[in-house]
Protein backbone atom coordinates (compact mmCIF):
# COMPACT_ATOMS: atom_id res chain seq x y z
CA UNK A 1 0.00 0.00 0.00
CA UNK A 2 1.36 3.20 -0.98
CA UNK A 3 2.38 5.53 2.21
CA UNK A 4 0.27 9.53 2.06
CA UNK A 5 3.42 11.83 1.61
CA UNK A 6 4.38 13.44 4.57
CA UNK A 7 3.67 16.77 3.74
CA UNK A 8 -0.07 16.10 2.73
CA UNK A 9 -0.02 14.21 5.80
CA UNK A 10 1.11 17.17 8.03
CA UNK A 11 -1.40 19.10 6.19
CA UNK A 12 -4.37 17.06 6.76
CA UNK A 13 -3.45 16.56 10.79
CA UNK A 14 -3.29 20.51 11.35
CA UNK A 15 -6.41 21.08 9.47
CA UNK A 16 -8.24 18.05 11.44
CA UNK A 17 -6.73 19.78 14.53
CA UNK A 18 -8.13 22.99 13.47
CA UNK A 19 -11.66 21.45 12.85
CA UNK A 20 -11.71 20.41 16.52
CA UNK A 21 -10.11 23.59 17.57
CA UNK A 22 -7.16 22.45 19.28
CA UNK A 23 -4.22 25.07 18.81
CA UNK A 24 -1.69 23.27 16.85
CA UNK A 25 1.55 24.68 14.61
CA UNK A 26 4.51 23.59 12.79
CA UNK A 27 7.81 23.82 14.54
CA UNK A 28 10.40 22.31 12.26
CA UNK A 29 9.14 21.18 8.30
CA UNK A 30 11.13 18.12 7.20
CA UNK A 31 11.17 16.13 3.89
CA UNK A 32 7.97 16.59 1.98
CA UNK A 33 7.75 12.74 0.27
CA UNK A 34 8.63 10.59 3.48
CA UNK A 35 10.22 12.69 6.50
CA UNK A 36 9.74 11.37 10.02
CA UNK A 37 7.69 12.96 12.00
CA UNK A 38 7.84 13.70 15.77
CA UNK A 39 4.20 15.31 17.64
CA UNK A 40 4.90 17.36 21.03
CA UNK A 41 1.69 17.99 22.83
CA UNK A 42 1.74 20.80 25.62
CA UNK A 43 -0.62 20.91 28.03
CA UNK A 44 0.44 24.31 28.88
CA UNK A 45 1.36 23.98 32.13
CA UNK A 46 5.39 23.27 31.62
CA UNK A 47 4.81 19.67 31.27
CA UNK A 48 4.09 18.00 27.22
CA UNK A 49 4.32 14.83 25.82
CA UNK A 50 6.52 13.47 23.00
CA UNK A 51 5.07 10.86 20.37
CA UNK A 52 6.59 9.54 17.14
CA UNK A 53 5.37 7.28 14.16
CA UNK A 54 6.79 3.55 13.93
CA UNK A 55 5.68 0.46 12.81
CA UNK A 56 3.96 -2.61 15.07
CA UNK A 57 4.61 -6.24 15.16
CA UNK A 58 2.01 -6.67 12.17
CA UNK A 59 3.83 -3.69 10.44
CA UNK A 60 1.20 -1.30 10.65
CA UNK A 61 2.13 2.02 11.42
CA UNK A 62 1.26 3.31 15.11
CA UNK A 63 2.22 6.11 17.42
CA UNK A 64 4.51 6.20 20.47
CA UNK A 65 4.89 8.08 23.27
CA UNK A 66 8.33 8.60 23.60
CA UNK A 67 8.18 10.73 26.52
CA UNK A 68 5.13 11.23 28.86
CA UNK A 69 4.28 13.88 30.91
CA UNK A 70 7.36 14.64 31.11
CA UNK A 71 8.68 18.98 31.48
CA UNK A 72 8.60 20.87 28.81
CA UNK A 73 12.38 21.48 28.78
CA UNK A 74 13.07 17.63 28.83
CA UNK A 75 10.71 17.64 25.36
CA UNK A 76 12.21 20.45 23.31
CA UNK A 77 15.52 18.69 24.42
CA UNK A 78 14.18 15.16 23.04
CA UNK A 79 13.40 16.89 19.69
CA UNK A 80 16.74 18.62 19.53
CA UNK A 81 18.64 16.09 19.91
CA UNK A 82 16.50 13.80 17.27
CA UNK A 83 16.67 16.89 14.88
CA UNK A 84 20.90 16.71 15.16
CA UNK A 85 20.19 13.21 13.25
CA UNK A 86 17.73 13.45 11.50
CA UNK A 87 16.82 16.97 9.83
CA UNK A 88 14.21 15.67 7.81
CA UNK A 89 12.22 15.43 10.74
CA UNK A 90 8.70 17.67 10.84
CA UNK A 91 7.57 18.37 14.27
CA UNK A 92 4.26 19.56 15.46
CA UNK A 93 3.34 20.89 18.32
CA UNK A 94 0.05 20.22 19.51
CA UNK A 95 -1.11 23.39 22.54
CA UNK A 96 -3.89 21.63 24.08
CA UNK A 97 -4.79 21.67 28.57
CA UNK A 98 -6.66 18.63 27.71
CA UNK A 99 -3.46 16.30 26.08
CA UNK A 100 -5.80 15.85 22.89
CA UNK A 101 -4.07 14.98 19.71
CA UNK A 102 -6.07 13.37 17.71
CA UNK A 103 -3.60 10.68 16.62
CA UNK A 104 -5.49 7.51 17.67
CA UNK A 105 -8.49 8.31 15.61
CA UNK A 106 -8.82 6.57 12.19
CA UNK A 107 -7.23 8.50 9.61
CA UNK A 108 -4.09 9.96 11.03
CA UNK A 109 -2.80 6.84 12.05
CA UNK A 110 -1.28 6.58 8.53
Amino acid sequence: MARLATGLWIGAYLARLGAEGIPAHLLHKGDDRAGAVAVKVATLNGRASLFTRSYDSLGERVWTALLSDAAEAEIDAAIRRQRGYDPDLWVVEVEDPKGRHLLDQLGLKE
